[in-house]
This record gives structure tokens, sequence and C-alpha cells, in this order.
């Protein structure tokens, strides 16, 4: 892995230290923790009865396809880490019938590894890397109550102490931000963060919900046109396969679809600016971030605002 990647927050130009981390060309992970799918966990409680009952007569179809379709990583968050992702999509739950505290990831199915363990080692990995700032967006919460809110902010305050950044009416910059020792954004999807100054509110994701690259691309544009949020937002390169789609292309998988896709999407990525106008884009957010060069393209949108302040 190549040092820039690894710490390229702090390899940026000093041009780049004082200006919002809302200005900056962010790369993320969609569903960051999907390469660790547990294939034999119950379904979540939110899918449909109709789905429950196809699942429980054909599990030996649907699971297979249930896995290759829910899994859009195939790295660890470590490794995430290390190829320059700063902004990750986590979708926590607790299971249903689990007499633990214990939450888990999900995306239809649940996760082996559990959050705080996974969580434990983002916290090992900035001890190793002082100057990198990380987005985690916790959201959904699926069978958590007040009471296990409560208790899995205690264990984030806990884990992440002074580095996390507290909520702010503006958005800090690099410098800012390695000046007070912060090193974590938390930003938690639910009403129970406003009693929190640690955690920020929930972060805009724009996903298009489409299966094609130029349904996406079509997507992403109209939202442009329509102008960025305040504070930090997504825009998701991610695709979205229907279940009927899925039952018709039996050989195909989240994998296939996003690989035959990929050249276009990564066009339009290329010709992307960050910074303040209106059309500019913030954290750019996508699936198999290992095999496929998101980081670095996204990592290097940020050289078109050190020649914009040049020509100025």
């Amino acid at each position: 892995m190549e040092p820039s990647c690894q710490d390229w927050m702090s390899a940026l130009p000093e041009e780049l230290w004082d200006i919002p981390l809302t200005n900056l060309a962010i790369p993320g992970s969609h569903d960051a923790m999907s390469y660790c799918l547990d294939i034999n966990s119950p379904l979540v409680p939110s899918e449909s009865d109709a789905f429950r009952l196809l699942d429980g007569l054909f599990y030996c179809f649907t699971r297979p396809a249930i896995f290759k379709w829910a899994t859009t990583q195939d790295k660890s968050m470590e490794e995430q880490l290390s190829m320059g992702i700063r902004f990750f999509d986590l979708r926590v739950a607790h299971k249903p019938k689990d007499s633990s505290s214990d939450l888990y990831f999900t995306h239809v199915i649940y996760t082996h590894l559990t959050v705080l363990e996974t969580l434990s080692s983002v916290a090992t990995w900035l001890e190793s890397h002082p100057k990198e700032i990380v987005i985690l967006a916790c959201s959904h919460f699926e069978g958590i109550d007040d009471r296990l809110h409560e208790a899995f902010i205690f264990s984030l305050k806990k884990l992440f102490g002074s580095k996390l950044c507290p909520r702010k009416d503006s958005v800090p910059t690099l410098r800012s931000l390695w000046a007070s020792g912060y090193q974590v954004i938390l930003s938690y999807e639910c009403q129970t963060a406003a009693r929190h100054c640690e955690l920020w509110p929930a972060i805009p994701y724009w996903w298009a919900n489409k299966r094609t690259a130029q349904g996406v691309i079509s997507y992403l544009d109209w939202n442009k046109e329509m102008g960025r949020p305040e504070s930090f937002f997504v825009s998701g390169l991610n695709l979205t396969a229907d279940r009927y789609f899925i039952t018709k292309n039996p050989k195909q998988s989240l994998r296939t679809l996003t690989f035959s896709n990929w050249d276009c999407l990564r066009k339009w990525l290329e010709e992307q600016t960050p910074g303040s106008n209106p059309e500019s884009l913030n954290i750019i957010a996508g699936d198999f971030v290992g095999p496929l060069p998101l980081c670095s393209l996204v990592i290097k949108l940020n050289q078109k605002l050190v020649q914009k302040k040049a020509v100025r």
C-alpha cells in the first residue's frame, strides 16, 4: 500500500489544510462491513413476510443469492482505511431474540463481527495514523431501543475518547482537527444523537437505486443541479438490482454488475470537482473499493482545488 494512500490527508498540500472538510473530495465505502456477512444468520426484521416465507422454504437457493447481492465490499475495515477510505457507511442492528447487548452490522442479514470489536480496530489504526480523519456514519439501528442506544453511545465515547470531534456549528478543517487531536466525526442517524454533543446529525446520502451506470449518473447530476447540502453529504456510485433482475440473472452478482459498469462511472468521477460551488461534490462512496481504484481517483480530485488556488 502506497504511503500516500494510507496517510493521504496529512500529505495534502498546505493550501488545503484550512478549508472545511465538506469542500474536500473524500472516498467512502458503501455498506462498509458487508465483507463479513454471516450467510447463516437470520434475516433482518424489516424484510417482508413474503420474502421470509420464501427464504424458509427455499433456503438453499435464497441464501447464496442474498450473499452475493448483499456483499458490497471484500476488504476489512483496516484494509479499507489503508487504501484511503475515510467515510464508512455503517448499518447497526441488534439481533432479534438475542439476550446479549451485542450489536452487529447488517445488509439483509447480519455480520460475523460485532460493532465494537470492529470499531476497536479502527481506533487502533488511528493511533498509528494521527493526522488521518475518519467519518463514521451509523444508521438504521434495527432492533435497538433507547436503552441499547445509550449503552452503545457510552461505549463509543469510551472507545474513541478525546479523538471524537464534538458537533459544531461550522465544519472543521484539517488544521483545526489536528490542533485539537480530533480524528473521528461520528454521525448518528437517530434522535438520540441530539442529547450528545459528540454525535453529528445524519449525513445525506444520494442513493440512485438504479442498476446501470447511466441511471446512477443521471440521478447524481440531477441532485447536483438542485444544489449541494450545507454540510457533509455523500454521492453514492453504488448500483442496486431489484429482485426481478436477480431472479432473471442467476449468474450475475453485485460484483459483476459493479465491474461491468465501472468504466462509465469512472469517466464521470474523473470529471467531478470538490469545493464550495453548488455543483461540487464532497464524499464519494462506492462498492468494492478494494479492487476498484475509487480511493485514488477521489483523492486525486483534490488537486483541482490546488490548481484553482494557483490560478487565483
